[in-house]
């Protein structure tokens, strides 16, 4: 059975699910792993308000044994005041049961953002995803400046993970940089994951 790596990740306008989609390509192009992609639903203040078990369109939602199954993780959200938005967070404050057990401690995992503006905390929300990673035992892996798009890109591209500008209105698409950006991490997380888990 073919290694997967879990690609998880929140979107409501698109750009990091076309983040996701690059993130997948470059784990599949690693040759000996494949890629999960999963997503979460949105958080409702209303209380009652339910998501459909399955979304509209898209991967399927993420569930605990996705984390578990996979050799790594790939963790991309849209900036929210320099943090990761609520959806992420309130998955992974669900995540208690697979701590307490350290089952996913050891894996490697890797993150990716999007924000509206240039300097819109790309950084800041990069690290914030971190944070539970860390708590779980997961190895973080960045993008190292061997990726000679993190010295030439004029958009996205930070050595915490691959990241992408939006623009204000959510109309400027991925460049060829934030795109090779976003296969690198996938390879290299591949890569590592393999490695980690033989």
């Amino acid at each position: 059975m073919t290694p997967e790596i879990l690609v998880l990740y929140y979107s409501q306008k698109g750009a990091l699910r076309a983040m996701a989609e690059q993130v997948a390509r470059g784990i599949e192009q690693s040759r000996e792993a494949a890629a999960r992609l999963r997503t979460v639903p949105k958080v409702s203040a209303v209380c009652e308000a339910v998501a459909p078990d399955i979304p509209p369109s898209g991967a399927p939602y993420a569930q605990l044994q996705d984390l578990e199954q996979c050799i790594g993780l790939a963790m991309g959200s849209p900036t929210r005041f320099g943090n990761m938005a609520s959806a992420l967070k309130y998955f992974w404050d669900g995540t208690a049961e697979l701590w307490l057990r350290g089952a996913l401690a050891g894996k490697p995992a890797a993150v990716f953002t999007s924000t509206a503006s240039m300097h819109g905390g790309q950084e800041t929300t990069l690290t914030s995803m971190m944070l539970p990673l860390l708590h779980h035992g997961m190895v973080i892996v960045g993008l190292p400046y061997t990726e000679p798009e993190l010295m030439t890109s004029h958009s996205g591209g930070t050595p915490y993970g691959a990241s992408h500008w939006a623009g204000a209105r959510d109309d400027r698409s991925l460049t060829a940089e934030e795109k090779k950006l976003c296969v690198s991490l996938g390879l290299r997380l591949a890569t590592i994951a393999l490695k980690l888990a033989r």
